[in-house]
């Protein structure tokens, strides 16, 4: 430890006998490892795994219930089922557990009569949904499955409207106002926001600004015709309908559809389940095509959806290859360096000094650029995080921060590769002869 603290200070007095080659050095240091950390942090948010525990075994399912004639996607299927086809796979239950949701907008009214009404975005689902996705509870639980079978009032709130409506309180048990309807908490959610919103990908929630507020039942919703916040993709199909009955059973596609497949065997079974079922409707008359099923899970789904933008790829290989860049000239830089010291290296090596010891003198001091590379690199890199909305959409840009974790990989990141861009003149330095440089010396 004493020969180390030595070495440190070996290299931070060589540091500062040459102020003008340091200060290059860490500069070039510096704005390689920010720009590369600013992308990272973009990249990290938008294709990172948002559920990778289980997301083997979440399975996103489509069935072309429209045919080739709307295919624009190299005969795939719509990205979400119609209300009959959901509600078939619902009913059939052939997966151990099994979800579907549409978007919703309700108003909600405050217990406060001078309060104003607040609009809050959520999902009408099923009981399976919270299992499936594990979402966190702060009081409660999700409602059960006779909740769904018997089209209850029942409703579950997030957090941050719990706060608003009853300042944090333990509200299950007590009553809501959801478009002029009353509805019975029985849960209120801790702050849950995966991204990407795997989920909702469907219908353009995959980086929303703020996380779902409130869940209905989907029976209930339907009931009620409640209609759907989200998109409609009916396959070019005019829109009208006479009644909310004849919408319902337009072959329009509005409802994610997932099912939890534990192992693999459950997954080819349920594959089989859904061909089968499309087989069946061709054979009723209702399709005119052979069957087209798809079965994803969730990184399958993110992929085929492209959550990853273009740009976040492309910027990142070209930050990356710009701190290259900057290693080479540190390599460049500390070679000169180094090899400016060779009457310095003879000594050390004539008074007993080995090729090992020579090598950590020189490794420490590179790690010491690094150091102070980093840390100027973290100003650099906190000061262009506010920039980076001029490259990204705005959703996914605030989604982009400075943490704990991209402080240390920012510092971790510049040391280690100045250290290993140090190696090759490290080497160079170590050959030096000792006899040779004594004697022109």
């Amino acid at each position: 430890m004493s020969m180390l603290a030595y070495y440190f200070g070996l290299g931070w007095r060589s540091l500062r006998r040459n102020p003008v080659l340091t200060a290059l050095m860490v500069m070039a240091i510096a704005f390689g490892v920010a720009a590369s950390m600013i992308t990272w942090s973009v990249f990290r948010v938008v294709s990172g795994n948002p559920i990778p525990w289980k997301s083997s075994q979440l399975y996103n399912v489509q069935i072309d219930n429209r045919g080739p004639q709307y295919d624009n996607a190299g005969h795939e299927p719509p990205e979400a089922l119609n209300y009959t086809d959901a509600m078939a796979l619902l009913q059939a239950h052939k997966a151990p557990h099994q979800t579907l949701l549409y978007d919703v907008a309700l108003s909600v009214m405050p217990e406060g009569a001078h309060d104003l009404p607040i609009n809050a975005l959520g999902y009408a689902t099923n009981a399976d949904f919270f299992t499936m996705f594990d979402v966190p509870f702060e009081y409660g639980a999700p409602w059960a499955t006779s909740d769904d079978d018997a089209h209850a009032a029942v409703a579950i709130i997030s957090d941050d409207l719990n706060q608003k409506l009853f300042g944090g309180a333990n509200s299950v048990g007590r009553n809501v106002t959801l478009d002029m309807r009353t509805y019975r908490i029985v849960g209120v959610t801790a702050h849950w926001d995966p991204k990407p919103r795997y989920y909702d990908v469907f219908n353009g929630m995959t980086f929303a600004d703020r996380p779902p507020q409130l869940y209905v039942g989907f029976n209930r919703a339907i009931d009620l015709h409640i209609a759907t916040s989200g998109r409609n993709n009916c396959g070019g199909a005019p829109f009208h309908a006479d009644s909310p009955e004849q919408w319902l059973h337009r072959e329009c596609a509005w409802i994610p559809f997932w099912v939890e497949l534990p192992n693999e065997a459950m997954k080819k079974s349920y594959e089989s389940f859904i061909t089968a079922y499309s087989a069946e409707q061709q054979r009723a008359g209702r399709f005119q095509w052979a069957p087209n099923v798809r079965l994803r899970n969730v990184t399958e789904w993110l992929d085929f959806e492209k959550v990853v933008p273009p740009e976040s790829r492309i910027s990142l290989f070209v930050s990356v290859g710009f701190f290259v860049i900057c290693l080479v000239n540190t390599i460049g830089l500390l070679l000169a360096k180094f090899m400016r010291r060779s009457a310095e290296i003879g000594v050390r090596r004539a008074l007993g000094a080995t090729r090992r010891e020579v090598y950590a003198q020189f490794l420490i001091e590179a790690g010491a650029v690094g150091l102070v590379g980093g840390v100027l690199g973290l100003v650099i890199t906190i000061i262009g995080m506010q920039g980076v909305g001029l490259l990204f959409d705005q959703d996914i840009a605030q989604l982009a921060h400075v943490d704990l974790s991209l402080l240390l990989t920012t510092l971790t990141v510049s040391i280690l590769a100045t250290v290993v861009a140090s190696f090759y003149p490290t080497w160079r330095a170590a050959q030096v002869q000792p006899a040779w440089q004594l004697k022109s010396n």
